[in-house]
């Protein structure tokens, strides 16, 4: 529901616009965890740095502070500074997606180890019995 009031009419309509805003630039400046986004961000140009998803925190504290700063005086780059708060948090929600469907691929692939170790060990259990066998029992 859109807020009705001044110029900036409530922080829905804000994060609304923001959104609208950041998909339709499809600018992002943090890690981008899709491949086909990976072509429209800078982190991944040819020529700017590879931004590491352990950086990612660093960035957002940065922006942070750089926004409270702004907050603080008198300048209006409080709406930037939002912008790149909420390519952080968009970055960190992809990133926790990413970890979150690869750590079940990893979960099932474990379980299926486990699976397998559990048939060698009772193959080794049944080669060990045989083994230990008489050499009379052996023959019939």
């Amino acid at each position: 529901m859109r807020g009705v009031g001044g110029p900036l009419l409530c922080i829905g309509d804000l994060l609304s616009d923001v959104g609208e805003d950041t998909a339709a630039e499809g600018s992002n400046q943090y890690v981008d965890v899709d491949d086909d986004d990976k072509a429209n961000s800078p982190s991944h140009s040819p020529t700017g740095p590879l931004l590491n998803p352990s950086d990612l925190h660093r960035l957002f504290q940065d922006d942070y502070n750089k926004l409270i700063e702004s907050l603080e005086g008198t300048d209006h780059s409080w709406t930037a500074l939002t912008l790149k708060l909420c390519d952080a948090l968009k970055t960190a929600d992809k990133l926790v997606t990413s970890a979150n469907s690869n750590i079940e691929s990893l979960l099932e692939k474990v379980g299926e180890l486990d699976s397998i170790l559990k048939r060698g060990d009772a193959a080794v259990a049944v080669a060990k019995t045989i083994q230990c066998l008489p050499a009379d029992r052996k023959e019939s």
